[in-house]
């Protein structure tokens, strides 16, 4: 008998009919000399070894020499993890199974963790049996007879494993260590059975979020001025824009009046270009993801999973790809799939247009396809049954690959130079000559920067053209926008452009964090545990996540420049180009140090200076229980860290703090003094000399500020 087993009992439940498994029996379809049974979620996981049974710091770090496997959990009745009698139940029968096999088939989904959940059941019922594997990159049916008509040796994928292996390994160990080290340090948060998570993704991802916020909310626009002209050359209006920004109102008024005085501007320089754009790469992931959270506000996670959904539905390939390119003898059947497309409502008419045209192969390279090769939509067609949600994803994955195929976008560029009264003017503007790969959505890319889209006359230097109207435009320097989810999927697939240094920033300019199959998870984890929540589109970090970002920002934990080294290294394994054994040493000499700099953080209490009360901490303030002192969190627009927080109340007066913002609009620096009834004053004796702000007597913080505290949350 040969027993196949797949990851979950859809898809197991393909297979058997494939093979002709037609009888149902408990946990498995059985026949024609095949058993088919199936996983569903993590049937086995690391779990603690059973000496470790306390919190406390003499316990860490925990370091088993071997992890020990048992059946997955479940929350029980009292919250704490139990063992699944379900999960034992089907590794009962998948072990009876094994043990009467011929041989196996791994029919587990064909990436990393696919590889890892079925190598860890095997482990775990102790299989002996030859395992051979089907790699397959979709559901359909032809796929699936071509796979099994090809099947591998199991041990060609056991670096796939390794690198498996070794990511769940190391995510447990800094996981239970730092989550432990960090719950015992700030033990004022540690109330009944909470606990503060730190992981090996999801704190640096964390502190993308919160540096992101803080950097947006700390931020003081700067007013700056441009001047926009308005004048036409044979009936064609168009508009010129001051090349440099103003940032003294007197200069650009100055600057206007001369140009208004003169009345015309002169070319200087006009230059016109033949350019083209490529079509944009077909999808991974994660760039579906972040298309479809930007154009529907959809999450992560409901991508993947909608993703998932139409894999199990036959009509997409594998979805947890980290490719954006095919090999030759996939884009042989590009065309057979664009004919399917014909009868699509929105993009038949364009499909049909395709045929006979040669098409363009941008996304045509096998050395870029890793596991699997990018997200394409299959030979089948889907239903009717198509859900609104997986309607969106399979036509944004249409549209992509008509964009894919078609000719690169050729245009004309325009950009003049004026010169008036020593002022110089650009005008840009550009011509569609064939709009190629943009006529697929015919959308229009967002305008950058101050200068309008539009269309020019032909000019020529020396050129004389009136001034019709002229204008002061006043504008704002903006801070980084707050990450929403598809900006946070870049920033963690290319964390090394958070890297602060030039030089470290361009040699790992390319790492990233996380997976495109576990990036999700990772925000859903911190989304799980109130570290962030939603706002709109925008991810926002609550209170705790804050409080967490404060203390570990400077720490390894929440390194990126490490985590994405890691990553790199884990790629490396699979390639066999690296040790999972140096790998696992290097992480265990991490979490050594990592334990140890947590651990030694001492968070402690903040009790009340008047009545010595342990005060309970708020989004907005600090206020005690018990006489009612009350310290609000934002100063001056600033709002106060918890370690700034401490040290105010504890200590009564802070160190010199920056970030603060007067009511004139204008940033200072100052140390800030708590008086007996709770209000804040400034100090600022001790700011250097060459700051703007006074050097007399501390003043109260209301006289410099134009904030209105909000109530205490209860």
């Amino acid at each position: 008998m040969v027993v196949i087993i797949a990851e979950k009992p859809s898809v197991g439940r393909d297979l058997a009919r494939i093979v002709g498994a037609t009888t149902r029996r408990d946990g498995y379809m059985e026949g024609n000399g095949y058993a088919v049974t199936w996983a569903f979620g993590h049937l086995v996981q690391i779990v603690t070894p059973a000496s470790d049974v306390a919190w406390a710091a003499e316990y860490l770090p925990i370091l088993p020499e071997e992890f020990l496997l048992s059946p997955g959990t479940k929350r029980g009745p009292d919250g704490k993890p139990v063992i699944d009698e379900g999960y034992v139940k089907q590794l009962d029968t998948i072990k009876a199974l094994f043990d009467n096999a011929d041989y196996i088939i791994n029919a587990g989904d064909a990436g990393r963790e696919g590889e890892l959940i079925q190598r860890y059941i095997y482990s775990y019922v102790g299989c002996t049996k030859p395992v051979k594997r089907l790699w397959i990159s979709s559901l359909t049916d032809n796929a699936i007879r071509d796979g099994l008509a090809n099947l591998h040796d199991a041990s060609e994928f056991d670096p796939l494993y390794a690198a498996g292996k070794a990511r769940s390994e190391s995510d447990w160990l800094v996981g239970i260590n730092a989550t432990r080290a960090l719950s015992i340090a700030a033990k004022y948060y540690r109330k009944g059975s909470n606990v503060l998570s730190l992981g090996r993704v999801q704190t640096p991802t964390l502190a993308m979020v919160c540096k992101r916020y803080l950097e947006n909310q700390n931020f003081v626009p700067q007013p700056f001025w441009n001047i926009k002209v308005t004048s036409q050359k044979g009936g064609i209006v168009f508009t010129a824009i001051t090349k440099d920004r103003f940032t003294d109102s007197a200069k650009s008024a100055a600057a206007l009046a001369a140009i208004l005085e003169l009345g015309t501007m002169t070319v200087t320089k006009a230059e016109t270009k033949e350019k083209s754009q490529q079509p944009p790469y077909l999808h991974d992931l994660t760039s579906l993801q972040k298309e479809a959270n930007r154009k529907y506000n959809m999450s992560a996670q409901d991508v993947l999973d909608t993703a998932q959904s139409l894999y199990e539905k036959k009509v997409l390939t594998y979805p947890r790809t980290g490719s954006k390119f095919i090999p030759e003898d996939v884009f042989a059947t590009v065309p057979s799939l664009l004919r399917n497309i014909y009868d699509n409502t929105q993009f038949g008419s364009y499909a049909m247009s395709l045929e006979g045209k040669p098409l363009n192969k941008h996304s045509v390279d096998a050395t870029k396809v890793t596991d699997h090769h990018a997200l394409l939509p299959t030979e089948v067609k889907p239903s009717g049954d198509l859900s609104d949600s997986e309607r969106k994803i399979y036509n944004l994955v249409i549209a992509r690959l008509l964009e894919a195929v078609s000719p690169k976008c050729d245009y004309l560029s325009t950009v003049v130079e004026f010169d008036s009264a020593s002022n110089i003017l650009v005008a840009k503007g550009n011509v569609i000559v064939n709009p190629g790969w943009k006529a697929v959505l015919n959308e229009k890319e967002a305008k950058k920067g101050d200068e309008p889209e539009q269309t020019l006359p032909a000019f020529a230097v020396g050129d004389v053209l009136p001034v019709d109207s002229a204008e002061c435009v006043e504008g704002k320097t903006k801070p980084k926008p707050i990450h929403t989810e598809a900006s946070l999927l870049e920033a963690m697939e290319h964390a090394g452009k958070e890297i602060e240094d030039d030089e470290l920033r361009e040699s790992l300019k390319d790492i990233g964090i996380g997976t495109p199959a576990t990036r999700a998870g990772e925000m859903e984890t911190l989304l799980r545990r109130n570290y962030i929540t939603r706002k709109g589109k925008s991810l926002i970090p609550t209170e705790m996540g804050l409080t967490i970002y404060d203390i570990v920002k400077d720490m390894y934990i929440a390194n990126v420049e490490m985590t994405g080294k890691w990553e790199i290294v884990l790629s490396k394994i699979v390639d066999g180009e690296a040790s999972a054994r140096a790998f696992d040493e290097s992480i265990r000499r991490y979490v050594v140090a990592l334990t140890k700099e947590i651990l030694e953080t001492g968070i402690e209490d903040i009790t009340c200076p008047k009545c010595n009360t342990v005060m309970k901490i708020w989004d907005n303030n600090v206020k005690c229980p018990e006489c009612g002192l009350n310290v609000w969190r934002t100063v001056a627009k600033k709002k106060l860290s918890l370690k700034e927080m401490y040290q105010l109340i504890m200590e009564c007066k802070t160190d010199v703090l920056d970030g603060f913002v007067s009511k004139a609009g204008k940033p200072f620096k100052a140390s800030l003094i708590l008086l007996e009834d709770g209000s804040v004053s400034f100090d600022f004796s001790a700011v250097n000399a060459a700051t703007s702000a006074p050097t007399s007597s501390p003043s109260t913080a209301s006289d410099n500020a134009d904030t209105t505290p909000s109530q205490p949350s209860e």
